[in-house]
């Protein structure tokens, strides 16, 4: 995407593979080398991959069941990511991951 400046990136998994230092790597390239009009959807199970997103979309079981910004969706006292992030080891690092 980075040197065919497409316009809509899909990273599936992308980072799940990979240690969480080359997965750091990875996002920050993804954050500061393309282009500001592209669309990037990923998919992860990482939180992290997805704390500075625009967007978070969450599915149980197939089911959307939140789709919202990260800050709008840590509101949600009985919010599936919210739960999430709150049960990872990591919380702090990732509260300060966000946007």
């Amino acid at each position: 995407a980075i040197v065919r400046q497409s316009k809509l990136l899909i990273l599936d998994e992308a980072t799940s593979a990979i240690d969480y230092e080359t997965d750091s790597i990875i996002q920050s390239s993804l954050r500061n080398d393309l282009g500001k009009d592209v669309t990037v959807i990923t998919i992860a199970h990482r939180l992290q991959t997805v704390m500075d997103a625009d967007k978070i979309l969450v599915l149980d079981a197939g089911n959307m069941v939140e789709f919202d910004a990260p800050k709008n969706l840590l509101q949600k006292t009985d919010g599936y990511f919210k739960a999430l992030v709150d049960q990872s080891h990591d919380k702090e690092d990732l509260l300060s991951a966000m946007k």
